[in-house]
């Protein structure tokens, strides 16, 4: 099972925890055209901390979804992230590309905090770079679990669907971002995918991830301190976090909300500190949010009034066209949502 593998037509599945989004595409004139998607929520504890707990469940809806979405193709692409992936950028000191794989077959335990025996390995040579005194090739080193990624397999092909491809969320994040916007090859772009227990950031430029990094915060920490302060059901909860309703608990929903957004942009800061140690040199040119938890009210104004970076919101559609038989305005609204869905689509189209 290839990180980097290329395919055919794919349909790119973002399992989360709140909910299942899938994505299809295809080729229209010089770009993409979405000629399907799917989202369907799911209960609570079907997916904890990226790993599918209920396997029947994720199976069956899979299934139904792909039905109704009028799928065509078979096969799926699927993305892992979490504490069992692990994305590093190291330099190795070899000369040619057939050092570089029998060092990180030798060497792969240094940079790689699992058993070697647990995890499908993967590497890209990205340049040349300096340890030390040593030339040596810059390397894009990326680790997953097999057990991590058995878990995602298994239940798609229980669904009856061949799962093709199994990225890193992080890279799909990435995938869609280039395929909507103009990349900027002299200015790193921060992408944070905030999802429902979730945070894939990736600082990426030129086409290349410096640095990537995941963390447990997300949308359901806003619905937990709801629940919990003013005593309301998940559904209650879910509809004042996005503002749906009104009513007299208002005045004391902003400061519950905000107490989690500076939560969440401390990991952001955490994670801009790490970037600035690495990379003295460089400077974020811009932040794009994506995720259901970038619809949040006001945290693009937020995260930019932090950080001084100009901040938007990532729409995985912006370049994207949307086709005759696809419902435009449920897309558009979940729009954000649907961005590691598109970016794992897109493997499908790997040069």
């Amino acid at each position: 099972m290839a990180f980097f593998k290329k395919n055919k037509s794919l349909v790119g599945l973002d399992i989360g925890s709140s909910s299942l989004k899938a994505v299809e595409l295809t080729k229209f004139k010089k770009s993409y055209q979405l000629s399907g998607f799917a989202y369907e929520p799911l209960s609570p504890d079907a997916v904890v901390d990226g790993a599918i707990m209920d396997s029947p469940a994720i199976a069956e809806t899979i299934k139904k979804s792909f039905r109704a979405a009028k799928f065509k193709t078979q096969a799926v692409a699927t993305g892992v992230s979490g504490h069992s992936v692990i994305v590093k950028r190291v330099v190795i000191p070899a000369a040619t590309p057939d050092e570089v794989e029998a060092s990180i077959q030798f060497d792969a335990e240094q940079y790689i905090p699992f058993d070697i025996a647990e995890v499908n390995l993967d590497y890209q040579v990205v340049g040349s770079g300096r340890t030390g005194r040593e030339d040596g090739m810059e390397v894009v080193l990326v680790a997953a679990k097999k057990d991590k990624i058995q878990n995602h397999t298994n239940v798609i092909t229980r669904a009856g669907r061949t799962p093709e491809v199994v990225d890193i969320d992080a890279f799909a994040l990435q995938n869609a971002f280039e395929a909507n916007y103009t990349v900027n090859p002299n200015a790193p772009v921060a992408l944070l995918n905030i999802g429902a227990s979730l945070m894939n950031i990736n600082i990426t430029k030129g086409g290349m991830p410096l640095f990537i990094r995941d963390v447990s915060v997300g949308g359901n920490q806003y619905t937990d301190i709801l629940q919990k302060e003013l005593q309301l059901s998940f559904q209650e909860a879910e509809d004042l976090k996005l503002g749906k309703t009104g009513g007299s608990e208002t005045e004391m929903v902003q400061p519950l909300l905000e107490s989690i957004t500076e939560m969440l942009i401390m990991e952001v800061q955490k994670t801009f500190d790490f970037f600035r140690e690495t990379y003295p040199s460089e400077t974020i040119g811009q932040i794009l949010i994506s995720g259901g938890t970038s619809r949040m009210v006001g945290l693009a104004e937020k995260i930019q009034e932090t950080f001084g970076y100009p901040t938007e919101v990532l729409d995985p559609f912006k370049s994207i066209a949307i086709g005759p038989k696809v419902d435009a305005q449920k897309v558009t609204s979940l729009g954000p949502a649907l961005t590691v869905a598109v970016g794992l689509a897109l493997r499908g189209f790997d040069q």
